[in-house]
């Protein structure tokens, strides 16, 4: 059975974006593929959150990981700082790593543009580290988007590079994972681009329901239709994509020939669409909270998860200590 994985940084909750977007089709993966899910709470050090932070966010993610359909009897389900191994491995793959190649990351230039004043190492050699986490669970196959795809080839690049440097065929080159027509952009709240924490624009599983109906009556609209059947503009187009995730083919169909005929009424449409999302988050909120609060279950999951993950991982450094000649 090919091996999946897939990690988060914990910078806070996950909204409709990653629900519809990812962790969907990822619970449908479960009963085809070795899936491993982990919280990549190493990574997020490099914006130096405070330690309560860091803390209470892996504990966020976990809880929403599972709220969402995520099973730890099916998938392993684990901290990376449960997982040591990954350390050492990414400390041994940072000596393959050339600092030219690393500046030259996208990622990097851009959060070296955006924080001037934060240019650590570990933002330099981030690449590596989400190599090392790939390559240490002998990974078939890694879902990205396409802000990730540069650094799935770096991971490839390294694992190239290690076989060539010791003359050996140890390392496989993980594949990108693509959902090809069931990966569902969903858009923000602004108008435009998609859904995210970092623009400010989305609903959270863990939204309450007065703060759903702010959030969409505030969503930006336009004057209305000037004449039957026109395209929609794009923060239209939005609105209707959303209600395509979470209303029922009447509703939708409703405002859809409200459009057409130019009698629509936004204010109508954000009430329903403000609805229709609070049917869909409630259950997992609710659920969110009963396993938030749950903290010898959430122990148990990240312990058992890492012991899964350990399996593979001590495996992975054990050879590569012995191919480098550390005996």
């Amino acid at each position: 059975m090919e091996i999946v994985l897939s990690g988060i940084r914990p910078t806070g909750d996950l909204h409709l974006g990653n629900y519809f977007g990812a962790l969907r089709n990822f619970v449908k993966m479960q009963d085809d593929y070795k899936c491993n899910f982990f919280v990549a709470d190493y990574h997020s050090l490099t914006t130096h959150p405070h330690p309560e932070d860091l803390r209470i966010n892996v504990k966020k993610i976990l809880s929403q990981y599972i709220a969402s359909g995520l099973d730890p009897e099916k998938s392993t389900i684990y901290v990376q700082s449960d997982v040591p191994e990954v350390c050492e491995l990414y400390m041994l793959m940072n000596m393959n790593a050339y600092i030219g190649e690393l500046e030259r990351t996208a990622s990097f230039k851009e959060k070296a543009r955006q924080n001037p004043d934060n240019v650590n190492a570990g933002l330099l050699t981030y690449a590596v580290l989400m190599a090392c986490d790939i390559l240490i669970q002998k990974a078939d196959k890694v879902p990205v988007g396409k802000d990730q795809e540069q650094h799935l080839e770096m991971t490839c690049r390294f694992a190239r590079r290690f076989n060539n440097i010791y003359g050996v065929e140890y390392f496989k080159e993980p594949k990108a994972f693509s959902f090809s027509k069931d990966l569902i952009k969903v858009p923000g709240l602004d108008g435009t681009g998609k859904m995210g924490k970092s623009t400010n624009n989305g609903i959270y599983l863990i939204d309450e329901d007065k703060d759903i109906r702010k959030k969409v009556m505030k969503a930006v609209t336009d004057s209305g239709p000037t004449e039957p059947n026109q395209a929609k503009p794009e923060v239209i187009q939005n609105l209707f994509t959303l209600m395509d995730l979470v209303s029922d083919r009447s509703t939708i169909e409703h405002f859809e020939n409200a459009w057409n005929d130019c009698s629509i009424r936004y204010g109508d449409l954000k009430k329903q669409l403000a609805e229709d999302i609070i049917r869909t988050v409630a259950p997992i909120r609710e659920h969110i909270k009963d396993i938030y609060n749950d903290d010898a279950y959430l122990e148990r999951v990240a312990r058992e998860g890492a012991e899964k993950a350990r399996v593979q991982a001590a495996k992975t450094v054990k050879e590569v200590r012995q191919i480098i000649g550390f005996k």
